[in-house]
């Protein structure tokens, strides 16, 4: 099914994010954690693609097995940084294929010391531009990441913001957002996009927080800001398993702001770990249809 088709029933629709594991037993586990965490409904799940499309057959490999082993409607994650037009085009032949009907179009990071894509080489400047060669193949939804906070590459949020509307001028169908802990940033954002003229849902991007030392890493990479509140709550924990508590009764109360101010789309990032999804889907007052 197309998520934009999902999305327009305009109920609450919660989905998770899978990473592509090293080996075939870790690989093996992920689908046992998929399988888990259905109970939970999930509209549909999403799987990452490497830096550089290092992780492209893990993805396709992943994607597979996830819609042949669980019927879910599954989105790879697709990177355009370093690939020619031949070689999406391939890509996205084989994905249509198998039965695949949406893609998260990005450009990715570019490679170690390169500042900008020559444009000679016959490929992709930017996510937009992906997004305007997918959009003509009419059997996929497209959907897009989105900055809260602004790209890590834009000299402003004024700029992103320029750039989020030109991807959904060429086409794209609905926005996944960076993981955020401040929800001002997501309001500040929606209320940028609307003066821009951006209609298309937009999905809050969830992380949950096991680990501060994991958190602040990632939010290093991405400038995301992790607010006063949550390092206050964190500084408290008296071992992991508290620290892990402690962080995710912050991300429940984070999504519940959240929906009491009109959000209904979260996109998980699981971690591929059932005990955290599962903690924060508690949390969001979300039981496994088991119970």
């Amino acid at each position: 099914m197309k998520i934009k088709d999902i999305l327009a029933k305009k109920e609450l629709c919660i989905s998770f994010e899978y990473f592509p594991p090293k080996t075939l037993e870790a690989e093996n586990q992920l689908l046992e954690t998929a399988q888990t965490l259905n109970s939970y409904n999930p509209k549909y799940v999403s799987v990452t693609y490497g830096a550089g499309g290092s992780t492209r057959e893990g993805t396709r490999r992943i994607v597979k097995r996830v819609m042949d082993e669980t019927g879910i409607t599954t989105m790879p994650h697709l990177t355009c940084v370093g690939s020619t037009k031949d070689d999406i085009r391939a890509i996205l032949d084989d994905y249509n294929s198998i039965g695949v009907e949406n893609v998260l179009a990005m450009r990715g990071d570019l490679p170690a010391g390169m500042t900008e894509i020559a444009p000679e080489s016959g490929g992709f400047q930017h996510a937009s531009d992906l997004v305007s060669f997918i959009k003509p193949m009419k059997h996929f939804s497209i959907g897009v990441a989105v900055y809260p906070e602004g790209h890590i590459q834009t000299k402003s949020i004024e700029e992103d913001i320029k750039y989020t509307k030109l991807k959904v001028d060429n086409g794209a169908d609905f926005g996944i957002t960076q993981m955020f802990f401040d929800n001002r940033y997501m309001y500040d954002f929606m209320e940028r996009a609307e003066k821009a003229g951006i209609k298309i849902p937009m999905i809050c991007g969830i992380m949950p927080v096991a680990k501060y030392d994991q958190i602040k890493k990632f939010c290093s990479l991405c400038r995301t800001t992790i607010p006063k509140a949550l390092e206050d709550e964190l500084s408290k924990a008296n071992g992991p398993e508290d620290e892990m508590k402690r962080g995710m009764d912050y991300v429940g109360r984070q999504v519940h702001d959240l929906m009491a101010n009109g959000f209904k789309y979260f996109h998980i990032f699981t971690l591929n770990r059932v005990d955290v999804t599962a903690t924060l889907m508690n949390n969001m007052g979300i039981k496994p249809s088991s119970v």
